[in-house]
């Protein structure tokens, strides 16, 4: 395969060019009921990756009603829920945090995006490690007895019990803030706290337990990520960098600086190839990859061909790395998917971007964004051609194509590629992502399975001061301070049960009297999560009239209003060719007017 090379036009020259780009999501948003607010208007940089299952674990995606198998690899974000049924564990990877649940476990994501990851606690246990706390980072865990604000690094755990009457919060390191009914209090590393209630919240200060076999699981799997040796060339804040020590080899490339080689891979392996496309909001057209290690490399950095193998460029080591859904160009157009296809069913076709190739999102965002998500995940990029000639080095070597059903189904590509000639591969045109809407099948991580026994969730703020858009902390309306009575001795004791016996009897303590009532099992907030996804099926209703891309923010804001969702206003690179006209049978030669003699 050939390998990659120099490209001619400054990086700055590329993101000049992409102004009048990116500029046009800017203009649409000033008619529309959207605000002017950048960060708001682009997709999070952060994202969680489903990192690890043990039994049944059951998955739903934000704005659907139908529940599915989990599979690792895929990207969870804001508004999923997650189950994890009896005897199995789940872990979710977020950059500075892991989250991990125990059986019998009913969490939803809250809220996920740079600043904020916000978790609902429904039922059962949770742990979460916050390997470090990012500047202007919140990390919240709302149960029904109270809202948890993790204030550092540390390992903290929540049980909450079925009935959703009592919550065991332990802190085996670090300190966390408990806010409800217009109280707090903050727990510091060795202290152990059991809250009861809703409207009227009373805590108890137990002995800490002892650790149990998910606190020491939890425990090895944090020894992982601490020890692991790709953390040299890889920021720690990108979620699967841990897997690489066991499936490949680092090594120091001359031209390229450290690469990662995947072993055990087969010969014909090609990136984005062992796989299958999703739907994910609000980016759209997803990449789930096959390989246990195959979320780091498909999501950030770029792949390149050296000699005979393929090896992951990861790009500069940044705090904050920007997620994207697949490092890939599409290709297509009429004279292509017309030269190909056949009985009327279209084709899809890929390929890997390579080091110094600019990538092009295909759902909205904003120039910055168009930068940093270039930038940060190329590493030493001095040069990138012109917007309007770039040379992809592996358009011809290592394209995929399925037919359009395969795709827009999210069936496996693998057993169902179809084999490109270099005359078709040269017909095609790079296009900005395939004209393809999704299926219900294509938005789930797995087979559809019937829902778990979970419940309806519902939510109340944990004090009226604290309610609405949450202000910088250090700026917040100080709540009282939470008094826990019967202070324990700091020392360990076997766990205790959670109870969900009817008609029990909570602990003595201080009975705080909240003004507003979260009614069973209701869970305690403090900062507000955002408005809930629009369903899936109402937002595929709307793409008919730019198929294959996700709705933009006014589109989603006017469905959320009751308004019918109008027109995409985006301009994309490179932009759609027109379809080739049918050629239609020439019309029958009028008969020429004679005169009458």
């Amino acid at each position: 395969m050939k390998k990659p090379r120099t490209l001619g036009v400054s990086f700055q020259i590329f993101v000049f060019l992409l102004l009048s780009l990116a500029g046009a999501g800017s203009h649409a948003q000033e008619n529309s009921p959207v605000q002017e607010n950048a960060s708001a208007d682009n997709p999070p940089s952060r994202v969680a990756r489903i990192s690890y299952l043990k039994g049944s674990v059951s998955f739903q995606p934000a704005g659907h009603d139908q529940w599915s198998e989990a599979t690792l690899n895929f990207t969870v974000t804001t508004g999923d829920r997650i189950y994890a049924d009896k005897g199995a564990r789940a872990e979710l990877q977020v950059g500075p945090y892991s989250v991990r649940l125990s059986d019998r476990t009913d969490l939803t994501i809250t809220n996920l995006n740079d600043e904020i990851m916000q978790l609902g606690l429904e039922q059962g246990t949770l742990r979460v490690s916050v390997y470090q706390m990012p500047s202007g980072n919140t990390v919240e865990v709302d149960t029904p007895n109270g809202a948890l604000t993790l204030l550092g690094p540390g390992a903290y755990r929540a049980d909450v019990d079925p009935s959703g009457d009592a919550t065991l919060v332990t802190l085996n390191s670090g300190s966390l803030e408990i806010t409800g009914g217009g109280v707090s209090q903050t727990l510091q590393a060795g202290q152990a706290v059991k809250l009861t209630g809703h409207d009227s919240i009373q805590a108890l200060s137990v002995p800490v337990p002892r650790l149990d076999s998910f606190d020491k699981w939890s425990e090895e799997r944090d020894q992982r990520i601490s020890s692991s040796a790709s953390a040299r060339y890889v920021s720690r804040n990108t979620p699967g960098f841990d897997d690489l020590d066991a499936y490949g080899r680092w090594e120091e490339v001359a031209e390229y600086g450290p690469v990662w080689y995947p072993a055990g891979i087969a010969l014909e392996w090609v990136p984005y190839r062992f796989g299958r496309w999703v739907w994910v909001g609000p980016w759209g057209w997803t990449w789930v990859e096959d390989e246990p290690w195959g979320f780091c490399p498909f999501h950030y950095g770029r792949w390149v061909h050296i000699g005979v193998a393929w090896g992951w460029l990861p790009g500069p080591i940044v705090v904050t790395p920007v997620y994207a859904p697949a490092l890939v160009a599409f290709v297509g157009g009429p004279h292509f998917s017309l030269s190909i296809a056949a009985g009327g069913v279209g084709l899809v076709a890929w390929f890997p971007l390579g080091p110094g190739e600019p990538y092009f999102p295909w759902y909205h965002c904003r120039t910055e964004y168009i930068r940093e998500v270039n930038v940060t995940n190329i590493r030493n990029v001095t040069n990138i051609t012109n917007i309007n000639n770039i040379h992809y080095a592996y358009r011809t070597v290592a394209t995929t194509a399925v037919h359009s059903n395969v795709f827009n189904t999210g069936q496996p590509v693998a057993r169902q590629v179809i084999r490109l000639t270099p005359q078709q591969l040269a017909r095609a045109q790079v296009i900005p992502h395939p004209s393809v809407n999704p299926t219900v099948r294509a938005a789930l991580p797995g087979k559809p399975v019937s829902a778990p026994p979970v419940r309806a969730q519902s939510l109340a703020t944990a004090s009226r001061a604290l309610a609405g858009t949450r202000p910088t902390r250090g700026q917040e309306p100080r709540p009282a301070p939470l008094v826990i009575k019967n202070p324990a001795p700091a020392q360990h004791s076997v766990r205790p049960p959670m109870s969900n016996a009817a008609g029990t009897q909570p602990p003595s303590g201080t009975a705080l009297n909240s003004p507003l009532r979260a009614s069973p099992p209701g869970l305690i907030i403090r900062s507000t999560p955002p408005p809930p996804r629009v369903p899936f099926v109402e937002q595929r209703r709307f793409m008919s009239e730019h198929p294959g891309r996700p709705l933009e923010p006014h589109q989603l804001e006017n469905l959320r209003a009751g308004r019918a969702a109008g027109l995409m206003q985006d301009r994309e690179f490179p932009p759609h060719m027109a379809p080739v006209p049918r050629a239609r049978p020439a019309p029958p030669p009028v008969p020429s007017r004679q005169r009458k003699p």
